[in-house]
């Protein structure tokens, strides 16, 4: 019996195994079309077996590649994290290999730490905690966090300034900010539409906010990546209706020129008076345990923006916050057999009611680790970006910081307002 099964002609054999005659690209006539005769069938040798299951093996292995492997891959993805932690390009940015690490001159801990003088000190105050900004310290700068984006496109939640008694608009206190932020990627698709009602409503919102600041700064860390065009227009707009009001931008960190980046240092640099780069969460809440900002990390960080954005308009920011990782966490939803795995896996003899709801208790080992920031850290990264002439810096945020860090600060003579 013969069979034409994808160009080729296969007569089945004795053993139950078929023999493959490739046809050629042009069908030749009834006449030359070679054909075996069931009836004078013999057994294959060995090489012709060998021969189709050679055939049938190269074929097998082409399905896998075109569809098994693929599949496989993405097993193997990187562990991202979602939005509204970091966006894809940071972690991209993060998580990259080096081949070698810059060399940072550490003095021993225990040494006497140097005081690092700066042109500007600029620091962050969250709206409801206030009390962490402290009269007299070496600031410059106040970042007032934070006026947002309601769901309509609005702007809202706008602080007010009284509540900063200690920098009320005396002569020598802080320039204060007004930052508004959006974490969310759709809405901030929404609000940056050009020619849209909500985006013209918001730049006239900004402005008309920002009359009882010194200066606007925006902080949308979730810009869609085919927005940057329309985000880049959108700061363009806001420059051009600030009037005397400092404009500024806090962007992520970057250690090169990425394609296709919403956050193109170059494309932005012309459109503000400040870009504040977020020199931390290297590592975050949802990836291995590492420092929140390494030093080698930092000076590959501060190199590039350097190099872009220059020394005039550049500000690199600062981490005073921590983070810890355990290496297990139970906090998680379960179908039922997942808890009657629980139980027995945890060995748990006491299952309660509570108000008729079957409740239990059990106790697991968790091995925790934990990166933060001190003074000597802090004084090692601001000595290392005064040493690259980076003349300003920006702290995430008041309240979470070591009060030993501000006897190693001081402004210029003559800087600030």
């Amino acid at each position: 019996m013969d069979v034409l099964v994808g160009g080729c002609v296969e007569s089945k054999v004795h053993g139950g195994f078929y023999k493959r005659f490739r046809q050629p690209a042009t069908p030749p006539s009834a006449d030359l079309l070679f054909k075996i005769n069931c009836s004078c069938l013999v057994p294959i040798d060995l090489s012709t077996f060998l021969c189709i299951v050679i055939n049938r093996v190269k074929y097998s292995l082409y399905i896998l590649v075109l569809v098994v492997l693929p599949v496989l891959s993405c097993f193997g993805c990187k562990n991202v994290p979602p939005s509204s932690d970091i966006p894809l390009a940071d972690a991209e940015m993060n998580t990259e290999e080096e081949d070698t690490d810059p060399v940072i001159d550490l003095p021993p801990v225990g040494n006497t730490l140097p005081v690092s003088v700066f042109r500007e000190t600029w620091a962050y105050v969250v709206a409801g905690r206030e009390a962490a900004l402290i009269p007299g310290l070496p600031l410059s700068d106040i970042g007032y966090f934070g006026a947002e984006i309601d769901s309509y496109g609005s702007l809202t939640e706008v602080p007010k300034r009284a509540k900063l008694p200690a920098v009320s608009g005396t002569a020598g206190s802080p320039r204060v900010h007004l930052v508004v932020k959006c974490d969310s990627r759709s809405l901030t698709h929404f609000v940056l539409v050009p020619g849209s009602a909500e985006r013209k409503a918001l730049i006239a919102d900004l402005i008309a906010a920002t009359k009882n600041f010194d200066g606007l700064q925006i902080d949308f860390e979730n810009v869609p990546q085919r927005d940057g065009a329309a985000f880049h227009s959108f700061l363009a707009e806001l420059r051009a209706a600030r009037g005397n009001k400092m404009f500024t931008i806090a962007l992520p960190a970057r250690m090169r020129k990425l394609n296709n980046d919403v956050y193109d240092y170059e494309k932005i640099l012309p459109l503000v008076d400040r870009i504040l780069v977020m020199a931390y969460d290297e590592h975050w809440s949802t990836s291995a345990p590492g420092p929140i900002a390494s030093l080698s990390w930092c000076k590959k960080v501060a190199t590039y923006s350097l190099s872009v954005v220059g020394r005039e308009k550049l500000i690199m920011g600062i981490p005073f916050y921590g983070r810890a990782w355990g290496n297990i966490n139970p906090s998680q939803a379960h179908v039922y057999t997942g808890i009657e795995r629980v139980i027995n896996e945890n060995s748990v003899k006491e299952i309660r009611r509570e108000n008729g709801i079957p409740t239990f208790d059990y106790k697991i080992p968790v091995s925790v680790k934990v990166y933060y920031d001190d003074e000597y850290s802090l004084s090692a990264r601001m000595e290392m970006y005064h040493a690259m002439d980076i003349t300003a810096i920006g702290f995430w945020r008041l309240g979470q910081e070591t009060p030993a860090v501000w006897k190693l600060i001081k402004l210029e003579a003559g800087s600030g307002k």
